[in-house]
């Protein structure tokens, strides 16, 4: 792939001003108020006006901008999650929430890029959701949201790697998967403390900035969309991603 390597860093300059919009959406639609749920498949699983917009403006300017990039197809696949951590989303997690934005070429993840719009909101947690939608704020001197990204071989950006507090194990779960499966082998790990929180991406975010040491979810669930951007994030400093049996994850179309 060395011909594309011009062409792999400009779709990560443009997935990155276009995550960076993504993000700005989905703060948009909260503001709203309307965040427009429909079911997918169960109560769990759950789509919001947030996804469909993002998932449009994702995909419209990728297509635009590279109007001979298949977007799921071929050799150089990218996969997309407009709104990773649905739920927690429509529940007023919203520091759970990310976009995710993930290329893989010949289905090895080789390039990521997360949006975080909350990331140093405030808020009132003592309120529904539907009570304060327009009260989401930086912090003083921060600013709302921020986007992080990852080459493979090139190194991981936007953030601070920071380590676990020394002689802890933490272990990062699912908070809103869990089954019997997922809690004995969080439990045959013996940690200090399990962190449920929603979201793929937030969970690797966790791991690099030290609050866990180790993301377990032993039950099927994730898809591609939702790990391939992390997994280059982590890789890039040094953790690694697999399925359960301990094997690489696969990024191919099919």
């Amino acid at each position: 792939m060395a011909s594309s390597n011009t062409v792999l860093m400009r779709l990560v300059a443009s997935a990155y001003s276009i995550a960076q919009k993504a993000g700005m959406i989905v703060r948009r639609v909260i503001a709203e108020g309307d965040l427009g749920i429909v079911e997918k498949t169960c109560a769990t699983d759950l789509q919001t006006k947030a996804d469909r917009l993002v998932q449009m403006s994702i995909c419209s300017s990728l297509a635009r901008k590279f109007p001979k990039l298949t977007i799921i197809g071929e050799e150089l696949v990218v996969w997309v999650d407009p709104l990773d951590g649905t739920k927690e989303y429509t529940e007023g997690l919203l520091d759970n929430v990310t976009v995710l934005i993930g290329i893989a070429y010949e289905g090895k993840a080789i390039a990521g890029i997360i949006n975080q719009p909350y990331y140093n909101y405030e808020n009132n947690e003592k309120q529904q959701l539907r009570e304060h939608r327009n009260e989401a704020k930086a912090g003083p001197d921060a600013v709302l949201g921020r986007t992080i990204w990852g080459v493979l071989g090139l190194g991981a950006f936007g953030f601070q790697l920071k380590e676990v507090p020394a002689g802890k194990h933490i272990i990062t779960t699912t908070r809103s998967h869990s089954n019997k499966l997922v809690t004995d082998c969080v439990t045959a790990m013996n940690p200090d403390d399990v962190l449920r929180v929603g979201g793929a991406g937030n969970k690797i975010i966790q791991l690099i900035e030290g609050k866990a040491s180790a993301y377990v979810f032993a039950s099927p669930g994730c898809k591609k969309w939702d790990t391939c951007a992390p997994e280059v994030i982590l890789h890039a400093v040094g953790g690694k991603l697999t399925d359960i049996h301990g094997n690489v994850l696969q990024y191919h179309k099919d």
